[in-house]
């Protein structure tokens, strides 16, 4: 785990029919370090669930990526876990921060952190049981909310206790979903207490956030979720910056392209349909910035074929440039979201 995790990596977040391997595969060419699969109920893993195993496929080219399960029942996680560790994951993530009520509410995700006792005993269970075949990780928040002790100092040093290889801290309550501002002076508190390496989550949307978010904490590396949706190449912009590199944004031509490599992707993968509808969620951040971009993304959201939206691509490349004063950022205050199509 130590060799992923040099004290700058950039971490691709688990997000919910955003992280399968086509968008690995894209954050990838743009500077991802590491990916981490979409979330896989335990459920419908062990049920052998064709979507469940969908998202643990992995080929040989998509590497390190790790596969990220949830449930509620130690037990299962751990037999669940067995299942993903003889995908050959780089290694296997347990969830334990996703908010939401349907996920949290029924005692997965961050419900664990209502008992963190239970939380370590299940950790301590699902490393016995794929020791020697994969490493664990685990994903948090800082607490529950407002009224709970912030577990999360005394929680790191217990999961490192038992085997837990790397922590991954979304700087926020459970409580506090995606609102309010993510303290990521919790994750500097977590990281003085172990050894392992801790990842900051939360807030992290452009290069800037991500030196300053490592600077600030001393933490290994920083995962990115909902910027990388509209704005992928924040990788490769984190890494420059981490690098002391001059940070360049994108291109008007690249991010066309990028559109059309997507598409072309996501169509080979889902078929046509559902190719070009679910590429439609990324086409704003996509063409932020270039003139014409919102007569082009209505039109795009318009055409069901992928010919059609092949054409329409090429025809913009030609005059494609940005409008005056925009910097080919584009970044934005963080928006409300949830586990449907965010980062737990």
């Amino acid at each position: 785990m130590r060799s992923l995790y040099d004290g700058r990596a950039v971490v691709l977040a688990p997000m919910e029919d955003v992280t399968d391997a086509v968008f690995r595969t894209l954050s990838r060419t743009v500077g991802a370090d590491i990916c981490v699969t979409e979330f896989v109920n335990v459920e419908g893993l062990l049920r052998g669930c064709r979507h469940a195993k969908r998202k643990i496929r992995i080929e040989a080219t998509d590497t390190p990526t790790a596969i990220q399960i949830y449930g509620s029942d130690p037990a299962r996680l751990a037999e669940a876990a067995e299942i993903a560790a003889d995908a050959q994951p780089s290694f296997v993530d347990v969830n334990c921060g996703c908010w939401v009520p349907k996920i949290a509410g029924r005692g997965a995700g961050a419900g664990w952190l209502r008992d963190p006792e239970a939380m370590v005993a299940m950790a301590k269970l699902v490393v016995e049981r794929v020791a020697g075949r994969a490493p664990v990780t685990v994903k948090t928040r800082i607490g529950l909310g407002p009224e709970s002790h912030m577990p999360i100092v005394d929680l790191a040093r217990r999961l490192e206790d038992v085997g837990v290889e790397a922590l991954t801290l979304h700087c926020r309550t459970a409580k506090q979903g995606h609102s309010g501002g993510a303290e990521w002076s919790w994750a500097q508190k977590a990281r003085a207490v172990v050894t392992m390496p801790v990842i900051v989550n939360g807030d992290v949307r452009s290069a800037d956030d991500a030196e300053r978010a490592i600077r600030e904490t001393g933490c290994e590396g920083v995962m990115i979720g909902r910027r990388a949706i509209e704005h992928p190449w924040v990788f490769r912009e984190a890494r420059a910056r981490l690098a002391g590199e001059p940070v360049v944004p994108p291109t008007p031509a690249e991010r066309i392209e990028l559109c059309r490599v997507h598409l072309v992707a996501n169509v080979a993968e889902r078929g046509e349909k559902h190719g070009v509808q679910v590429t439609r969620r990324h086409l704003a951040g996509y063409l932020r910035g270039l003139a014409g971009a919102a007569a082009l993304r209505q039109t795009l959201l318009n055409t069901p074929d992928i010919e059609g939206c092949l054409a329409l691509l090429d025809s913009a490349v030609g005059e494609v440039r940005y409008v005056e004063g925009f910097d080919g950022f584009g970044v934005r205050s963080p928006v409300e979201s949830d586990c449907r199509t965010a980062a737990a």
